[in-house]
């Protein structure tokens, strides 16, 4: 992992704040290292700027606590959530994305005329889905 962090993948303030442990297990650890090498840091050489990963790793109890959904692929480690610091931004992050990198899954997430207000993408070993939800 060239320009992140375990700890910034799998920080909570949900989990600190409720004294949950959100490390995460040796499967997701190599699924967010693969997320990471395939998408979050080709993504970051791209932007040239700070990436904010906003949500990676939910341990199952932190996923309930922020009401994500049981079958949320952060609970793999095969998601993250970001942002590059404005909807205008995060919309050229969407797209680029959407169309130059490899991904399972990539949301627009609570988008308004500017943009997202964070980007939502995962990654998993195996066929990838490309779903896209959002955007123009």
């Amino acid at each position: 992992m060239k320009h992140f962090t375990l700890d910034e993948l799998t920080r909570s303030d949900a989990a600190r704040a409720h004294h949950l442990d959100n490390t995460p297990g040796e499967a997701a650890r190599v699924a967010l290292e693969l997320l990471v090498a395939r998408v979050l840091d080709p993504l970051r050489e791209w932007w040239e700027g700070p990436v904010r990963v906003t949500s990676g790793y939910r341990s199952p109890a932190v996923n309930r606590l922020v009401g994500g959904v049981a079958s949320s692929q952060h609970c793999l480690g095969e998601a993250a959530d970001l942002t590059v610091g404005s909807r205008r931004h995060n919309r050229l992050v969407f797209e680029h994305i959407r169309l130059c990198l490899p991904f399972d899954q990539l949301i627009a997430e609570q988008p308004d005329a500017e943009g997202p207000a964070w980007v939502h993408v995962s990654y998993r070993a195996g066929r990838l889905r490309r779903q896209v939800v959002g955007g123009q």
